[in-house]
């Protein structure tokens, strides 16, 4: 089947019998174009179906109006919130959002970054993969001038905008509830150690654990993925150790609800027996029986500020030596899977 030819302004103009010129004035509100000549316009882009090439436009103007954003995932209230917020912010400012999912790639990541670039996006706001350790191609970002922004995945060295919560402290109140609470054996399921907030959690349950005088045993921090079937899968391994732990606190929200799957699926009561913390509030952790502990990120909050600090950095290029690093206070919620005592 032959591709049907796309509409150019020169067909416009050759309808019309005007100069393309004109028609190119017309579509961009022209004072010097009567509203006659305005109105036929409109009424032949209706008729030719004509459709706008914004990439000549960003070209011209220097400006396309679209950010990109990239997110590792679309399939968890956190991101769908941040995703949610960060459009409505940006296009309150007349901006469109164009989203690239990675999947946790880093091949998907760079071509991602290699499109939006192409296109002429005004900036990116971006999450980064798992599996991301080199950050040459966020470089490249900053090197053809386009502001970048960071939020809960970025790295420090980069030297961007950054919006995110304090995952350190976030780990520390974490063990100090389940310590209060009489847990002693505590295992930590985690993601990339090489990824900063996964660092900093990592850091922070140490730091707790030294702090409590409990030892520390480097084959209870077990890496994942943190996906349902990982809880699932890491929470069967524990359940055959000698050193079985009475808590388990589970940097996502899915690895912890896998984990808690195995654990009423073998009887065991939880947190008679076995306690357990997720992170990320994700809807089902509030309706699941027992309801799940866990930090709320104030996923809205982190896409506004992530949005906004982008409007900041496009509108005042002249605050470019001062960066926007915030850091928001999570919050966290304890429910049952961890209440064993209460005060």
């Amino acid at each position: 089947m032959e591709k049907k030819k796309k509409t150019t302004i020169k067909d416009i103009a050759n309808l019309l019998g005007i100069t393309p010129s004109a028609v190119s004035k017309a579509l961009s509100n022209h004072p010097r174009i009567s509203d006659k000549t305005k109105l036929a316009v409109q009424e032949a882009v209706v008729s030719l179906n004509y459709q706008p090439n914004y990439l000549s436009s960003a070209l011209r103007k220097g400006k396309s109006n679209l950010v990109g954003l990239i997110v590792p995932r679309v399939n968890t209230h956190f991101y769908a919130s941040v995703i949610e917020n960060i459009e409505a912010v940006l296009n309150l400012s007349g901006y469109n959002v164009i989203m690239a999912q990675t999947n946790e790639s880093y091949d998907k990541e760079c071509k991602s970054i290699d499109a939006l670039l192409n296109i002429q996006v005004d900036g990116i706001i971006a999450s980064i993969a798992n599996e991301t350790v080199d950050f040459s191609y966020y470089e490249k970002i900053k090197e053809n001038g386009v502001p970048l922004v960071l939020f809960d995945r970025g790295e420090n060295d980069l030297e961007v905008d950054y919006v995110g919560i304090d995952d350190y402290h976030c780990s520390y109140m974490i063990i100090e509830h389940l310590v209060k609470q009489g847990y002693k054996q505590i295992s930590h399921i985690t993601g990339p150690s090489h990824t900063r907030i996964y660092n900093n959690r990592i850091r922070g349950f140490k730091d707790a654990l030294q702090k409590f005088n409990l030892s520390f045993e480097p084959d209870l921090i077990i890496e994942s993925n943190l996906q349902i079937e990982d809880g699932r899968r890491i929470m069967t391994d524990l359940l055959k150790r000698d050193n079985r732990p009475d808590a388990v606190y589970a940097a996502s929200d899915n690895a912890a609800l896998g984990a808690l799957q195995v654990l009423l699926e073998n009887g065991i009561k939880v947190p008679e027996e076995i306690a357990l913390v997720g992170f990320g509030n994700e809807p089902f952790s509030s309706i699941m029986r027992p309801s799940i502990s866990t930090i709320n990120q104030f996923s809205a909050e982190i896409g506004k500020q992530a949005a906004l600090a982008f409007l900041d950095r496009i509108n005042f290029p002249e605050k470019k030596v001062t960066l926007n690093k915030i850091i928001l206070e999570a919050e966290f919620l304890i429910r049952n899977s961890s209440l064993r005592k209460v005060f």
